[in-house]
């Protein structure tokens, strides 16, 4: 892992791929443990008991690709695409750039996020999908930001606590680019 060069910054090694698919590997046995059913396997389940995968847009396309390769039970993917980043700042308003992709009406939806920090993004996306007649909202993240992290509940399947830095690589993008990285930099 070398620096990488991203618009006017320089990012350096932060967290080498190895590492993030063992924090995948960690959420996904936690996922399986919470949803397989011996009695309800592919085939057996009615529909309002399979959940739904979100993807967070796009961030989380790559977390959500590698947690699907993982998951031992059935499930449907769903997306949709929110935006509350500028650069490396977060305008603290969440806006909805394409609607959900399903309904979802009745079903358990399992939030899949690249990062949360302060929390506003997934509290707001919670109460929407609530809102839109979800059964239960869980809350899936490949990172959390501990010490900015404001909402008053707790997130359901975390894979790893990091410091509040900016970070690019995995999914993660600043203005856009950096999201094809293997491995997990941080600003220098």
């Amino acid at each position: 892992m070398d620096k990488v060069y991203i618009h006017d910054k320089v990012f350096v090694p932060f967290i080498p791929y190895e590492k993030v698919a063992q924090i995948i590997d960690n959420v996904a046995d936690r996922l399986n443990e919470d949803f397989c059913d011996p009695d309800h396997s592919y085939g057996k389940r009615s529909e309002n008991d399979i959940p739904v995968l979100l993807c967070v847009l796009h961030g989380s396309i790559m977390f959500t690709g590698e947690l699907l390769k993982r998951i031992n039970f059935p499930v449907e993917l769903a997306s949709m695409k929110l935006s509350s980043y500028v650069g490396t700042t977060s305008t603290g308003v969440v806006k909805e750039t394409m609607p959900l992709s399903t309904d979802i009406k009745g079903k358990t939806v399992i939030v899949c996020e690249d990062i949360v920090d302060t929390g506003n993004t997934i509290i707001a996306l919670k109460k929407k999908l609530l809102d839109a007649g979800a059964k239960d909202v869980r809350i899936c993240t490949m990172l959390l930001k501990p010490e900015v992290f404001c909402g008053k509940d707790k997130l359901d399947y975390v894979g790893a606590e990091i410091p509040n830095r900016f970070i690019v690589g995995f999914g993660l993008d600043y203005d856009e680019l950096g999201r094809n990285l293997k491995d997990i930099y941080v600003l220098e």
